[in-house]
């Protein structure tokens, strides 16, 4: 919701959306790491097993990947512009620079034209939205579990 605006009025590029969209997802993901410790330390007298701490690193991750799905879906539903077809035409724009062919330059658009076709659909973009947003939240669970089942690990 933040990053939109700042895509419109040309401050973030859309070329490096992937960058600033897995960012922003770890900064934010990064307090799963403080939820599993705050458990640990505040209900379990700072002993944690690994799979008690990914159980709550997986459930903060469901609630966070929720929340961001029916985020983007508010977003998406609000914002001016086409999203899906500057994303597009930005692909094409860099494979021509990148000298692709006519039939690769059309066998592209044709799948970013079916891309498009099936986004329009709520629910697919709902579940295409989740599943950017879950792997990083598993990975970061992993890790918060693994490190956290130590319990000399930033004690209490």
């Amino acid at each position: 919701m933040i990053t939109m605006p700042l895509y419109e009025n040309g401050t973030l590029r859309i070329e490096n959306g992937e960058w600033v969209g897995y960012s922003t997802m770890v900064i934010a993901l990064s307090l799963v790491f403080f939820g599993v410790k705050s458990y640990r330390d505040n209900h379990l007298q700072g002993k944690i097993t690994f799979w008690n701490g990914l159980k709550i690193g997986l459930l903060i991750t469901l609630i966070a990947s929720l929340m961001y799905a029916t985020c983007w879906e508010i977003t998406y539903n609000t914002m001016k512009g086409d999203f899906v077809k500057q994303m597009s035409d930005k692909h094409i724009e860099k494979l021509k620079k990148e000298g692709a062919t006519e039939p690769k330059l059309a066998e592209e658009q044709k799948k970013m034209d079916d891309f498009a076709t099936m986004y329009r659909n709520p629910v697919i973009r709902f579940a295409i939205t989740l599943v950017e947003i879950a792997p990083v939240g598993i990975l970061i669970s992993l890790l918060s579990a693994s490190l956290l089942r130590r319990k000399e690990f930033l004690p209490n």
